[in-house]
């Protein structure tokens, strides 16, 4: 049984996130999935991990971790060697470039794509959830200022931290998808020439296609 353990549901993008890095690093590991918007009982031992209920637990051998960059930065960096030798640089000035754009997504592009993916995509499926139309315009707009920042950048390289695909990139793939997929912000990619490009490249990984299809299966019944 593979020591490598993700335990969580492929649909949250913190899981999400964590499992394309497996597939790019070509990492054997087991899921043990567990369907939070469901309102399905969690597992005990989810919930030993997870103090405070949040998405995603993972544990390689007796080291348990659960912020899903984090994990990322660690896989990449523990199995350097394998898949995908890209994913952190091979240098100290392409890694710093890495971490640039990673903090850039943490801290700018992931708090109004989150926001537009829960207002847009998630609670109209919940029938006690309005939308919060001013978080949603606001959430525009800030995340139409950093496209535009990206769209800048796209222009000099082909992906964000440079020329090879890496954790920068990867880092944005649960969310956007989202947005492009499940709300009307697709128009914010597309009509950027250079996002557009960039996007199209990086949702078309192998290893993402096998998120993506593992989100579409049906969760477990528990």
């Amino acid at each position: 049984m593979a020591s490598v353990k993700v335990i969580g549901s492929p649909t949250s993008a913190e899981v999400a996130r964590v499992l394309t890095c497996l597939f790019e690093k070509d990492i054997e590991f087991q899921l043990i999935r567990v369907d939070n918007y469901k309102g399905q009982r969690r597992l005990p031992d989810y919930l030993k991990l997870q103090l405070f209920g949040q998405a995603l637990a993972f544990e390689d051998g007796k080291q348990t971790l659960v912020d899903s960059r984090e994990i990322c930065r660690r896989v990449a960096e523990k199995y350097a060697q394998q898949g995908n030798k890209d994913l952190l640089g091979s240098g100290t000035l392409e890694r710093a470039s890495i971490e640039q754009w990673l903090q850039t997504e943490a801290q700018n592009f992931d708090p109004p794509a989150s926001a537009l993916v829960f207002n847009l995509a998630f609670a109209p499926l919940l029938a006690d959830l309005e939308q919060d139309r001013e978080a949603v315009e606001s959430s525009k707009k800030k995340l139409n200022a950093v496209l535009d920042i990206y769209d800048r950048r796209l222009d000099e390289t082909e992906y964000l931290a440079g020329d090879k695909f890496t954790l920068a990139d990867l880092s944005h793939l649960p969310n956007a998808h989202r947005l492009v997929h499940h709300t009307d912000c697709g128009v914010m990619f597309e009509s950027r020439k250079r996002v557009a490009r960039w996007w199209a490249a990086i949702s078309s990984r192998a290893s993402w296609k096998r998120v993506v299809q593992m989100q579409q299966e049906p969760p477990p019944i528990i």
